[in-house]
């Protein structure tokens, strides 16, 4: 397995980097959070998980070494691959997850895309016991905290680490906020992956 790369960032997407290890650039997919951290031309480190299908070896790269284990401990439930994992850690933090799984927080749950009520039963009943609850997670649950992805932070970072100015970002959030806020209204958390790529297009036409 590759537990790891560190290299230089060549580029940056809306779901994923390359890093360049040994003369080979090597495409790892992310969440959005992740991305924010990295910087063209700067050196980063990755903690990795290789995802092996019959037509496919897919990298997926973390900022730490608990949201990996994280990534991979919600594989082990019925129904959630690679992807739809990754779609729950850029939604939820990794001591967010195990709030809502300690607490039973179905509604935390299904705010991830592809994940309905009985998808979010299921993963409770066989997480449970294995995704940990921190004490910060569990003082969460018990005063009836819910964690909100910070949608703003996160397509501002990820517009800034992509080579846009402050300002630029700054307008760009301007133009999906309305997205963002009509998904708070519908009881829904924003995608963020969806707003910074409505957010580059917007920048793209300007």
């Amino acid at each position: 397995m590759i537990a790891s790369v560190a290299g230089k960032v060549t580029a940056i997407a809306p779901d994923g980097a390359v890093i360049e290890v040994g003369g080979v650039g090597m495409l790892v997919h992310c969440t959005p959070g992740t991305l924010a951290t990295l910087r063209v031309g700067d050196e980063a480190r990755l903690a990795t998980s290789l995802v092996v299908r019959e037509e496919s070896l897919t990298l997926y790269g973390f900022a730490t070494d608990d949201e990996r284990a994280v990534f991979e401990l919600l594989q082990t439930a019925s129904g959630v691959g690679p992807k739809l994992a990754l779609a729950m850690l850029a939604v939820h933090t990794p001591n967010g997850l195990r709030t809502a799984v300690a607490a039973a927080d179905l509604k935390a749950l299904t705010q991830v895309p592809g994940i309905g009520q009985k998808g979010a039963q299921r993963i409770v009943l066989e997480l449970k016991d294995r995704l940990g609850t921190p004490e910060a997670a569990l003082n969460a649950a018990l005063n009836g905290e819910q964690r909100v992805a910070p949608w703003r932070e996160q397509v501002h970072s990820g517009l800034v680490g992509l080579g846009y100015s402050g300002k630029d970002a700054d307008q760009a959030i301007a133009v999906v906020e309305p997205d963002a806020e009509a998904e708070l209204a519908a009881g829904r958390s924003p995608q963020v992956a969806a707003l910074l790529k409505a957010a580059l297009r917007a920048l793209s036409i300007r």
